[in-house]
């Protein structure tokens, strides 16, 4: 695996690492979620099905992910589209000598959001830097998803997330320990550390501006989202959007069991979200060959 340092930005290098198989048919660039980094399971396990595919496959952390704190003077956020903007765009600059291979972005749970957000920020102009977009498990309305995850039943897993989001953001060197001590949910966090300092002002308003479900009728390339209706930190009732109805280019796989990033199964390869975005990958490579030779 090659790893390598992106600048996205003049005071911001993220990590992004690339692996690629013999005969590549395609790219992906895979987006982690909250606290996640390119060694997430969700990530490893489709990097190695996406290879076996014939697609090479690009682990892109978010600022200040996967042990680049020092790397960057912002942190990131559930709507930050262009450090990955500049990473694609970067992409195409050095490959215009070889033969372009499409682009695909797959995110995760918060990369989930990003993804989204930046097809739909892109609008018409998508296609020339993406081929299509699969979120999985995604929270497209921030602020539901930032109730859910506070809720009784929750409540171990926000203490996970808030533990490490304090340890990430000490990390930087900008932050000590005392300031964190009224920090003990997801929302204090972001209401008292993430939306000041992009200049949101509140929680409530970083929520609002960035969840992709505001973006979501603007998107113009083919977008799959696939969403358990039994995940624990995401109600499903969000997903009762109307550019679901309005926009073709969406297509939204519900299942009823997967939970939050699971998708097991218990025949064909173990790891079910695996085999469903390959080949809708595969699909969409099929039906551009297809059109290719018409």
């Amino acid at each position: 695996m090659e790893s390598r340092l992106v600048r996205t930005d003049p005071d911001a290098q993220v990590l992004v690492q690339t692996q690629s198989p013999e005969r590549p048919r395609a790219e992906v660039v895979f987006v982690h979620g909250l606290e996640g980094g390119g060694d997430a399971g969700y990530i490893v396990s489709m990097s190695h099905a996406c290879l076996s595919a014939g697609l090479v496959t690009h682990r892109f952390h978010m600022r200040t992910c996967g042990g680049t704190e020092h790397l960057a003077k912002t942190l990131y956020h559930a709507g930050l589209t262009g450090d990955l903007l500049a990473f694609l765009t970067q992409r195409k600059g050095t490959r215009r000598k070889e033969p372009r291979l499409p682009v695909f972005l797959v995110g995760f749970s918060l990369g989930g959001n990003v993804v989204l957000k930046l097809a739909g920020e892109l609008g018409d102009a998508a296609g020339e830097l993406i081929a299509g977009v699969c979120a999985v498990s995604t929270p497209i309305d921030l602020s539901a998803c930032a109730r859910r995850i506070g809720e009784r039943d929750n409540h171990l897993y926000e203490r996970r997330f808030v533990k490490r989001m304090r340890n990430r953001l000490i990390a930087t060197g900008r932050y000590s320990e005392e300031q964190f001590r009224n920090a003990r949910s997801i929302y204090a966090i972001d209401d008292l550390f993430t939306a000041p300092s992009f200049g949101f002002g509140s929680a409530d308003h970083y929520y609002e501006t960035q969840s992709a479900g505001r973006y979501l009728d603007r998107i113009r390339i083919p977008a799959l989202l696939i969403q358990a209706k039994d995940d624990t930190f995401i109600p499903f009732d969000i997903f009762d959007h109307p550019a679901f109805r309005s926009n073709p280019n969406l297509t939204l796989l519900a299942t009823e069991y997967g939970g939050h990033l699971g998708f097991l199964q218990r025949h064909g390869r173990r790891f079910w979200l695996d085999e469903v975005v390959t080949e809708w990958i595969g699909t969409r490579l099929a039906g551009a060959m297809e059109s290719v030779g018409r």
